[in-house]
């Protein structure tokens, strides 16, 4: 944090329809303020009761993402570390469910002193702490807090509440950007904008007047409608920015810097906007993203296909790695519940790799056993991450042990080869919004492995989100048959990684490697994965083509 700035506070907010980008859009300002030297952070504030997305179905709310201190958290997290290349805590996000959840807890010990607990002003006091929690640190000169769900909702009127509040206490300390939407209606061959007047009304009319509108739109907005937007929503003409459809999120942060974004972030909130941020870097990974020619072909076998923000942190963790390696990524959703003896072929080759997605739950499991079978046999690189690793450990036991019925005790409870167990002390656990391995662990690799290649060290910390563990009985039965234990937790020496040695490439981590990966710093085993399928191609290419989805 630079000694001459108080930390300042960015609100943003999103009004017209909801899945604007309003996490894309915090994640680029905070990238512009970043390259200009300045300290930052983003957080964000989700306006639904759960406490946390631990127990929200994928399908609900996208993936899990989960932070380095074990806290369960919303997606757009994850943007945020890809962006920014910082790591996240559990006070980067927060919901209404803990804040009520505070409050109460408050109450009940008496801390209210006998007041009658109120929303106004209880819970916009509990909202405006969480809000500068992360600024009372002493360690960021602009916390950016996005506030989830759009203006109107209301679920969301306690935030927008407490914003109103905040703008009065900090004064020039805090703005707030607003995103909304600019539709085009085909039919008349026009873009609209009411529905961004109609938000900022609403907006206004909850007392607050955005300093900032970002305009999302598909078509690009001619300059007299961006001075008719202004004039009608009391923003000057110089702080309606657009935010035109590019081809990849990264360029976002380019095309906010090339309409002064950051300039009028810092003029706004009194600091000086001279100079160019430096985004050399940046520059650099996007010159390799779009100047790739080569493809790699690569298949994500898992059960919630349907929705590509599942498995949005493997996703971006591909491409950063695709992107280094000069190669674009196509990826193609495989759903795991589709894959049979008689289809697998059909379905996986033609791809120069799987990756084996996380999950819980039965559905789905066998098919994933089908498509590992395939890949072990047929010598493919595959990753198989969390339950893909166990599922690497039980199709394994079934087909080269000979352990037939060989099974996680999450899926059958009365499996006589239980390769895939709980810990003694994870038993009695029932609180499923309360895992027991949460955040990051360290781990043990060993030396000689491709795993330690990757690295290029031997001791790591990883992001863990699982109770099942590999069972430590079966060791040496696997590492006698060509299943390497690679890497163990030094404390309680769990297994954390497995490798096929005779294999080109086919690992497994119990952890989740995806969530550490971002745009100038890609994950080295995403990175390694990669490097195999190109400096290490098959010695007989697969005959089939996969299936088109």
């Amino acid at each position: 944090m630079r000694k001459d700035v108080e930390t300042r506070y960015i609100f943003v907010t999103g009004g017209v329809v909801s899945s604007l980008g309003k996490g894309i859009i915090a994640s680029s300002i905070a990238r512009l303020l970043l390259s200009r030297g300045y300290s930052v952070t983003c957080q964000k504030f989700d306006p639904y009761i759960n406490i946390d997305p631990g127990t929200l179905n994928p399908y609900e709310h996208g993936e899990c993402y989960v932070t380095i201190d074990g806290h369960e958290a919303d997606l757009d997290l994850g943007h945020y570390e890809r962006f920014t290349n910082i790591k996240t805590t559990r006070a980067n996000n927060v919901t209404t469910g803990r804040v009520y959840q505070s409050v109460i807890d408050k109450e009940r010990r008496g801390d209210y002193l006998g007041k009658t607990v109120q929303i106004i002003p209880h819970i916009t006091d509990e909202i405006k702490r969480d809000v500068k929690l992360l600024g009372t640190t002493g360690k960021y000169d602009f916390v950016i807090t996005e506030i989830g769900g759009t203006v109107g909702d209301i679920e969301a009127l306690p935030f927008i509440e407490a914003i109103r509040q905040l703008r009065w206490e900090l004064g020039r300390r805090c703005i707030c950007v607003h995103l909304t939407y600019v539709p085009y209606i085909s039919a008349a061959k026009e873009l609209k904008t009411k529905p961004t007047q109609h938000s900022v009304k609403l907006l206004q009319q909850e007392g607050i007047q955005p300093d900032i509108l970002v305009l999302r739109t598909e078509h690009k907005l001619p300059p007299t409608m961006l001075k008719k937007v202004a004039q009608f929503c009391n923003v000057s003409a110089d702080a309606v920015v657009q935010s035109l459809d590019v081809p990849t999120i990264y360029e976002v942060p380019l095309k906010m810097h090339e309409q002064r974004l950051d300039n009028i972030i810092l003029e706004k909130t009194g600091l000086k906007s001279d100079g160019e941020p430096d985004l050399d870097k940046w520059n650099d990974f996007l010159a390799k993203l779009k100047g790739a020619k080569q493809e790699v072909r690569i298949g994500l076998v898992g059960k919630y296909v349907a929705l590509q923000d599942a498995y949005k942190s493997i996703d971006e963790s591909l491409l950063h790695a695709c992107a280094y390696h000069d190669r674009r990524l196509k990826l193609d959703y495989i759903n795991s519940e589709h894959i049979t003896e008689g289809n697998v072929e059909q379905l996986l080759a033609g791809h120069d790799g799987i990756v084996v997605a996380p999950g819980f739950g039965q559905r789905g499991i066998e098919g994933k056993f089908v498509a590992l079978k395939w890949c072990r046999e047929h010598d493919v690189p595959t990753f198989g991450i969390c339950l893909g690793m166990q599922c690497m450990v039980i199709e394994f036991a079934r087909n080269v042990l000979g352990l037939a019925d060989a099974n996680s005790t999450e899926m059958d409870a009365a499996t006589t080869h239980n390769v895939i167990d709980l810990m003694e002390d994870q038993k009695t656990v029932t609180n499923l919004g309360g895992t027991m391995r949460l955040g990051g662990y360290a781990c043990r690799v060993k030396p000689g492995t491709k795993v330690a290649e990757a690295y290029g060290k031997t001791d790591i910390e990883e992001r863990h989100r699982h109770r099942f563990e590999f069972n430590d009985e079966y060791r040496e039965r696997f590492e006698k048959a060509g299943m390497t234990i690679a890497g163990v937790n030094p404390e309680s020496g769990l297994a954390e990684v497995v490798e096929l040695t005779d294999h080109r490439w086919y690992i497994g981590t119990q952890y989740h490697p995806e969530y550490s990966s971002t745009v100038l710093n890609p994950h080295p085993l995403f990175m390694s994965f990669i490097d195999a399928i190109i400096t290490n191609p098959p010695a007989v290419e697969p005959h089939a083509k996969p299936q088109s989805r």
